[in-house]
C-alpha cells in the first residue's frame, strides 16, 4: 500500500508541475504558487478540522511549519535558478538530492530496507539523474555556486518530505495544514516583493483558475505522501515520490510532442524497474 500512495502522489506532482508549467508561461511564477498556496490552506482549514477529532499535535506543527518553509525557500531558489538561466543544472541536481537526503536520512535512524529494496533505492535515484538530465544532456557550465544553489533547493525539498515523515503517525492530516503556515509567510513575502518590482500582476482568471487547480492537486500530493509514510519506510516512499518528473516529461510528450533525451527514456525505464525492485523487496 506504501508503494501505491507514493506512485499516486509521484503522478499528482508530476501532473501539477506541467500544469504549472504551462501556466508560467503566461503569468509570473510566483503568482501561480502565491495562489495555489493559498487554495490549499483555504480547502485544508476548511476539511482537516472537521475530519480530524483532537487539535494538532506539537509534532505536527514544527515539523509541519519546518515542511512549509523549506519548500517555500526551495521554489524561490527555483526561480532564482530561472531567472539566472541555469536550470539545466540546477534542476537534475535538485532532484537527486531531494531523492538521496530522504533516504540517506532513512537509513541513519534506523530504517532497514530489504537488500532489493536498496537496489531499488539505488536504481531510482540513478533514475532521477537521467530524467532530470544530470546525465547525457548537454548542459551549461556549472561553477561551484550554481552547484551550492542546486544542492540548496535539493535539500529544501528533501526537508519537506522528511518534515511530513517525522510529523508523527498521531498527526492525522494535521501537518499538510501546519505546512501552510510556515510556506504562506514566506511565499507572501515573495509576492508582494515580485508585485512591487512588476514581475507579478494583480490577481486575473489567467492565475487564478490554474492555481486553484494546481493547489488542489499539490494538496492531493501532499496528502497521498504524507498517508504512504505512515505505511512505508522513508527511505523507500520519499525515492518513489522524487521519480514525479517522470509524468511531467509524459505529459509533455504526449499532449506537446516535445521529444525527450535517449537518456531520460532510459531513465523512465530505470524507475519502472525501480519500482518493481521496490515494491518486490518490501
Amino acid at each position: 500500500m506504501a508503494i501505491l500512495l507514493a506512485l499516486m502522489s509521484a503522478v499528482v506532482y508530476g501532473v501539477s508541475d506541467y500544469v504549472g508549467g504551462r501556466s508560467s508561461r503566461k503569468v509570473a511564477p510566483i503568482s501561480i504558487t502565491w495562489f495555489s498556496e493559498v487554495m490549499m490552506l483555504f480547502v485544508f482549514a476548511m476539511t482537516i478540522p472537521v475530519f480530524s477529532d483532537d487539535g494538532p499535535s506539537a509534532r505536527a506543527i514544527g515539523w509541519g511549519i519546518v515542511g512549509g518553509v523549506s519548500a517555500s525557500l526551495a521554489v524561490l531558489g527555483l526561480y532564482a535558478s530561472l531567472a539566472r538561466g541555469n536550470m539545466t543544472v540546477v534542476a537534475p541536481v535538485t532532484g537527486v538530492v531531494a531523492a538521496s537526503l530522504p533516504a540517506l536520512v532513512g537509513v541513519l535512524v534506523g530504517e532497514r530496507p530489504s537488500s532489493l529494496a536498496v537496489i531499488g533505492i539505488a536504481v531510482a535515484i540513478a533514475a532521477v539523474a537521467l530524467i532530470g538530465g544530470l546525465v547525457g544532456a548537454t548542459r551549461q557550465h556549472a561553477d561551484a555556486a550554481t552547484i551550492g544553489r542546486a544542492v540548496a533547493i535539493g535539500a529544501g525539498f528533501g526537508l519537506l518530505f522528511i518534515a511530513y515523515a517525522e510529523a508523527g503517525k498521531d498527526g492525522g492530516l494535521w501537518p499538510l495544514l501546519t505546512s501552510r503556515l510556515g510556506g504562506i509567510p514566506v511565499l507572501g513575502v515573495a509576492y508582494v516583493l515580485a508585485r512591487r518590482s512588476g514581475v507579478a500582476g494583480p490577481p486575473t482568471r489567467l492565475s487564478i483558475v490554474p492555481a486553484a487547480a494546481i493547489g488542489l492537486m499539490i494538496g492531493a500530493a501532499n496528502g497521498l505522501y504524507l498517508l504512504s509514510t505512515r505505511e512505508g519506510l522513508l527511505s523507500v516512499v520519499a525515492v518513489i515520490v522524487s521519480l514525479y518528473p517522470a509524468s511531467t516529461i509524459g505529459l509533455a510528450i504526449a499532449l506537446d510532442h516535445e521529444r525527450a533525451a535517449r537518456s531520460q527514456l532510459a531513465g523512465m525505464v530505470l524507475a519502472a524497474v525501480a519500482v518493481a525492485a521496490i515494491t518486490l523487496g518490501s
